[in-house]
C-alpha cells in the first residue's frame, strides 16, 4: 500500500495512516530542541522520565508519523468544497450541523463520510466521565489556567510549526481581535455542561473551526510546496492538533499537583477524557486519542520537545505587536519599563529562554525578567495553596459543581474583553468562516 501511495503522491509519506503500516519517522524538522527542556520538565517530571531527548515510546512513535497527515475527512471535505464552490459547501455544512446530514437532498459523499463520524461518538466515550473531567477541569487554579494559556501562547508563537502556520494566515498581524475572539469564545463554549453533544450549537462550532483549519492546510500545502512538506510534514497536523489536546487538558492539573493541590490518577484520567473527546470531534484519528492522562504525558512530551526553533515568523509577529515600543523617549522607556511585569510572568509560566527567544527582534529584548518572574511564582504558588486549602474545608465538592454549573468565570471574564476589543474596531460576531476562499485562491489573501 505504501508503494502504492507513493507512486501516486508527491512524496512518500504523503498518506493516512492505516492500522498496520509502518509507522513513518519524523519529519527533519522534528528533533528535540533544547529551548523546550524546562517547560517540559516543570510540567511532566512527576510522572514520567523526562530526558533532552524524549523516550521512544509507541505513543510518541504513533505522534511523530502522524505529524505527516492532516485530518483525512475533513481535507476530502474541503477538496469536494473546492470543486462546488465554497459558498455552497459552507451552507450545506451549516445545514447538516443545524438539521441533520438527511435534510440535505444530494449531499456529497464526503460530507456523508463526515458527518457518520460526526453522529456517532466512539465506543469508549463516556459522557458522564466527560462531565466530571469538565468540573475538574474548571477547577483548577487560575494560575494553574495561565500556565495553560502561557504555554499555549509560547506554542503558537515560537514553536515552528504552529508559528509558521499562523504567520503565513496573517491573521495575527491584520486582524488579532478577530483571531482574539474566535479562540476566547471557542474556550469560553466548550466549558459548558453538554458543550458537544451532537445539537448543541458549541459543537457545530467546534467543527466550523475544524473545516476552518482543513482549508488552512489545504492553503498552506499548496503555497508552500513539495520542499516544504518533505522537510516539517503536514502543516496544522493531526499529531499537533492531538498535542495541543493533551497540554491543553494536563497542563494546568500539571501546575496545580507540582504546586501542592494533588490529584488522583482517576482525576488526571478524566480531565483527559473530557479533553480526548474534543480531540475527536476536532478530527483526531482514532488511533492517536489517549485514553489515559499517562497516555497524553507521553504525548505531550514528545510534542512539546519537537516543538522546534523559532520560524522567521516570530520576529515578524513579535515585531507587529511591539512596534509601539521605543526606548528613544522617555515615555517609550517607561511604557517598556512597564511591560517587565508581564514578561516576567510570561517567563515563570514558560521560561526565560523562551521569553528571550520571542522578544530577540523586537525592542523588548532586555527587558529584565527574573525579579517578576519571581514575583509571580510566589503569588501562583500562594493561590493554589489556597485553594488547596479549600479542597479540605467543608463542602468542596458542592463548591466545585457551583463553580463548574455553567461557564469557566475565567474563560467568561477573557471573553468579555476580547469582545470588547473586537468591537472596537467594528467586530461583532465569531462565524468562523475567515479562511472559506483560502483553500481555493491562488494564494492566502493576507
Amino acid at each position: 500500500m505504501t508503494q502504492e501511495l507513493a507512486a501516486t503522491r508527491p512524496h512518500p509519506y504523503d498518506y493516512y495512516y492505516r492500522p498496520g503500516l509502518p509507522l513513518r519517522p519524523p519529519p527533519p524538522r522534528a528533533v528535540p530542541s533544547e529551548l523546550w527542556f524546562e517547560p517540559r520538565k516543570a510540567m511532566l517530571g512527576p510522572w514520567i522520565d523526562v530526558r533532552p531527548e524524549p523516550v521512544d515510546t509507541p505513543r510518541a512513535r504513533l505522534m511523530a508519523d502522524h505529524l505527516w497527515q492532516g485530518d483525512e475527512p475533513m481535507d476530502a471535505l474541503v477538496a469536494a468544497f473546492g470543486r462546488l464552490g465554497s459558498a455552497g459547501g459552507r451552507r450545506m455544512l451549516n445545514q447538516a450541523l443545524a438539521h441533520g446530514i438527511d435534510s440535505l437532498d444530494d449531499p456529497p459523499p464526503e460530507l456523508v463520510n463526515l458527518f457518520a463520524l460526526l453522529d456517532n461518538p466512539p465506543d469508549w466515550y463516556d459522557p458522564d466521565l466527560w462531565e466530571y473531567g469538565r468540573r475538574l477541569w474548571i477547577n483548577v487554579s487560575l494560575a494553574g489556567k495561565m500556565a495553560m494559556g502561557v504555554q499555549d501562547f509560547m506554542g503558537t508563537f515560537v514553536g515552528a510549526e504552529v508559528a509558521s502556520a499562523v504567520g503565513q494566515t496573517g491573521r495575527f498581524v491584520k486582524d488579532p481581535y478577530r483571531r482574539g475572539l474566535e479562540s476566547s469564545v471557542w474556550f469560553r463554549s466548550v466549558t459548558a455542561p453538554r458543550a458537544l453533544e451532537r445539537r448543541n450549537p458549541t459543537f457545530h462550532d467546534t467543527v466550523r473551526v475544524r473545516f476552518m483549519h482543513a482549508q488552512v492546510r489545504a492553503m498552506l500545502r499548496r503555497t508552500w510546496g513539495d520542499e516544504h512538506f518533505a522537510r516539517h510534514g503536514n502543516p496544522i497536523s493531526n499529531a499537533t492538533t492531538m498535542g495541543a489536546a493533551v497540554t491543553f487538558g494536563l497542563s494546568p492539573m500539571c501546575f496545580d499537583h507540582v504546586h501542592g493541590r494533588r490529584r488522583s490518577t482517576r482525576q488526571f484520567d478524566a480531565v483527559m477524557h473530557y479533553w480526548s473527546y474534543i480531540a475527536y470531534v476536532f478530527g483526531v484519528a482514532d488511533e492517536l486519542i489517549p485514553r489515559s492522562a499517562a497516555e497524553g504525558m507521553e504525548q505531550a512530551d514528545y510534542m512539546v520537545a519537537t516543538a522546534g526553533v523559532a520560524p522567521q515568523w516570530t520576529a515578524i509577529m513579535a515585531g507587529a505587536a511591539t512596534r509601539r515600543f521605543t526606548d528613544s523617549t522617555p515615555a517609550g522607556r517607561v511604557r517598556m519599563a512597564a511591560t517587565a511585569p508581564l514578561l516576567g510572568a510570561l517567563a515563570y509560566y514558560s521560561s526565560e529562554p523562551l521569553v528571550r527567544t520571542l522578544l530577540a527582534d523586537t525592542p523588548l529584548k532586555s527587558v529584565p525578567l527574573r525579579p517578576f518572574s519571581r514575583l509571580v511564582g510566589l503569588a501562583a504558588t500562594a493561590e493554589v495553596r489556597a485553594r488547596t486549602l479549600d479542597d479540605h474545608l467543608p463542602g468542596a465538592r458542592a463548591r466545585m459543581i457551583r463553580r463548574a454549573r455553567e461557564i469557566d468565570p475565567m474563560w467568561d471574564r477573557n471573553t468579555r474583553l476580547a469582545r470588547y476589543l473586537a468591537a472596537r474596531v467594528g467586530i461583532r460576531g465569531t462565524p468562523f468562516d475567515h479562511h472559506d476562499a483560502s483553500a481555493e485562491a491562488p494564494r492566502c489573501a493576507v
